[in-house]
């Protein structure tokens, strides 16, 4: 069993696991499964809003998939989040990200 398939096995006992969905978003960037990265980093933003660590990787591969304006959105609701939540550290690298995306265009 690989990686991948363990997390979706836990998932099932815990589908609502936060860091699960996370991870096999992971796991399907590492894979090169794009498409799949984004519907679990979409599905995780949707069921968890609050979980701060998402924004980031789900901005950048949103980068990687030449969705600019998509990642930008992202960003943006990710320091918002992370505002709301006192996560300055991740508010701050959000910040950046938005900025060098920015400077990009």
């Amino acid at each position: 069993m690989n990686r991948k398939e363990q997390l979706m096995s836990y998932l099932k006992s815990d589908s609502s696991n936060s860091f699960l969905l996370f991870a096999i978003a992971k796991e399907c960037e590492t894979e090169n499964n794009l498409d799949d990265a984004l519907a679990w980093y979409q599905n995780l933003v949707e069921s968890d809003p609050g979980y701060t660590g998402v924004y980031y990787h789900f901005g950048r591969l949103l980068e990687k998939m030449n969705s600019n304006q998509a990642a930008k959105e992202v960003y943006q609701k990710g320091i918002e989040v992370c505002q709301q939540k006192n996560d300055l550290h991740a508010a701050s690298e959000l910040r950046n990200a938005m900025m060098n995306l920015l400077m990009e265009d």
